[in-house]
């Protein structure tokens, strides 16, 4: 497959389609489990994980649309299924909105462990290495574009041994603003000195890197890797990283 246009500049999401997050972080969940002795508190591991995975998902979202701040993230996405356990101690317990909760302070000391394990853990989305090679023989200035803190980023870009192939490196903690705003693509743009008609956004979130790059003017593709039916407008699909090769 020919590209219609010649694109010098790529903007790259990096979680869940270059760095396996959601792979990485199941195992450091797992040892989570373990370091913190949950198993005294839930009847199953699964009730932990499948409580964390649903509240994560929706914390993100609403981060992304600025409707929630960082810390009230990284402290709600553990406090709430945390809390759904039993036989807490009570220096471990705090009044949030008159319900008796796990406290802030221990949700954190959990969260700074589980980020930190993240961040060490080196796997990638299957083609990665292969395909940002390619495209860096290829000649594409290559630019990494995440909603992700910024130094949590920067130790996964350093465990995954992806860091090497980056020109720049584009942070919503840096930009001001998350992906989808257009803000952040408009400071991408300004900060990588792409070109808009010759830049493409490449990601696996039909929100925050689809449609937000198309509101910005951009080119993208959607790396649809379900694959599911996605009722979503992109200039290209693929469902696998080594598809890229074919397109550009």
């Amino acid at each position: 497959m020919n590209s219609p246009l010649v694109y010098t500049d790529l903007l790259i999401d990096f979680d869940d389609t270059l760095y396996d997050t959601h792979g990485n972080a199941v195992i450091a969940l797992k040892e989570i489990y373990e370091l913190f002795h949950l198993n005294q508190h839930f009847e199953s591991s699964e009730v932990f994980y499948d409580n964390y995975w649903q509240t994560n998902v929706q914390l993100w979202e609403q981060y992304a649309h600025g409707e929630i701040e960082r810390d009230y993230l990284i402290v709600e996405r553990f406090r709430r299924p945390l809390s759904i356990g039993k036989y807490w101690p009570a220096h471990l317990m705090e009044d949030v909105d008159g319900q008796r909760m796990v406290s802030a302070a221990f949700c954190l000391e959990v969260s700074d462990r589980f980020l930190e394990l993240c961040a060490s853990k080196p796997g990638v989305v299957e083609g990665a290495h292969e395909v940002m090679t390619y495209l860096r023989h290829r000649g594409y200035r290559l630019h990494m574009a995440s909603n992700g803190f910024h130094e949590v980023q920067y130790k996964k870009l350093k465990a995954s041994g992806l860091a090497r192939f980056f020109d720049t490196v584009v942070l919503s903690e840096d930009a001001g603003v998350n992906k989808p705003s257009p803000l952040f693509f408009e400071y991408a743009l300004k900060v990588t000195g792409a070109p808009r008609m010759s830049t493409l956004m490449i990601g696996d979130n039909p929100d925050t890197d689809i449609r937000g790059a198309r509101q910005a003017g951009l080119s993208t593709v959607f790396f649809n890797r379900k694959p599911c039916s996605v009722a979503i407008e992109t200039d290209y699909e693929i469902h696998a990283l080594c598809e890229l090769k074919e397109l550009l």
